[in-house]
């Protein structure tokens, strides 16, 4: 909220604890049925001033363009509120690559009868032109976003997204935080940035020397293992839950045993059904790819 939502931050009192309302929105069925509709995330916080009273902040974050988009925002928010009976905030992290592509309002109008619904949003593609700003800031999430914008820019040369990581690592370890925010800082960024084998094993030599050099030691070869296998774990989980997204959308609500099939597949089947899910006309025909 500080870094890429200021102006909205300053009207919450952070005094306050905020609280996490993911796993409760996880078990209720919005609308009367389990649908698939869930948010990137719910979080409860208080808000600052004489009208002080605690309201929930929706955060949903978009890797690519989605046409749909604001009208799913807007579905979230009616749906959220009229399930809490509480303001809803919401918000959208747009992390694509088309400048151009910019939702902030859903628009519906029908013979006399409209909804008009606005929600902020901010585009990590615009500060592909303040590196500085993101090289000074020491709110972690300028360093995410640098290593977001570098991940783009380096595409599917390896090369330059090592000398990339290599970059942000070396930034990491400028940065005067504790431990425990280091390592999850690692585990983050080990993720956004995936390496082939070869160059992630020499990103992990590197990190070591430079350890040795700086006379630290935050990252084991143990960590670095768990890291590795916690990152390959994670991409699959997270096809998993972008292909039950999509397929809820184009099929309807999706039976356990559809669910448990994702959750076995390997993770080039999941990539192969995902190639094959624009074409399929039935679940049938997407699980015969």
């Amino acid at each position: 909220m500080n870094f890429f939502f200021s102006e909205l931050s300053v009207e919450i009192d952070w005094s306050k604890r905020p609280r996490s309302r993911d796993k409760e929105l996880e078990g209720i069925s919005l609308g009367g049925r389990p649908d698939g509709l869930l948010a990137d995330k719910l979080v409860e916080v208080r808000l600052l001033g004489r009208s002080a009273r605690w309201v929930l902040i929706h955060i949903e974050v978009q890797a690519q363009r989605d046409v749909r988009l604001a009208r799913r925002v807007y579905d979230y928010n009616y749906r959220i509120k009229k399930e809490y009976a509480q303001p809803v905030i919401s918000l959208a992290l747009l992390a694509d690559e088309a400048p151009k592509w910019r939702p902030d309002v859903y628009r519906s109008l029908l013979l006399g009868t409209g909804t008009i619904f606005y929600f902020a949003a901010a585009k990590l593609l615009d500060y592909a032109s303040r590196t500085n700003e993101l090289l000074a800031s020491r709110n972690p999430f300028a360093l995410l976003t640098l290593a977001h914008l570098r991940t783009q820019q380096a595409g599917h040369d390896a090369d330059r997204l090592f000398a990339a990581k290599w970059e942000i690592t070396e930034l990491l370890y400028q940065r005067a935080w504790s431990r425990t925010r280091i390592i999850e800082m690692f585990k983050v960024i080990n993720w956004m940035m995936v390496l082939p084998a070869a160059c992630q094993q020499r990103y992990w030599q590197a990190v070591l020397k430079l350890e040795k050099e700086k006379k630290m030691q935050w990252i084991s070869p143990l960590e670095q293992s768990f890291m590795d296998k916690g990152r390959e774990e994670g991409m699959k989980e997270g096809v998993v839950s972008v292909l039950e997204r999509q397929l809820t959308r184009r099929f309807g609500p999706l039976s356990k045993t559809t669910r448990a099939r994702l959750a076995r597949a390997s993770v080039a089947q999941l990539e192969a059904w995902s190639d094959a899910l624009p074409e399929s006309q039935s679940l049938k025909e997407f699980f015969s790819a």
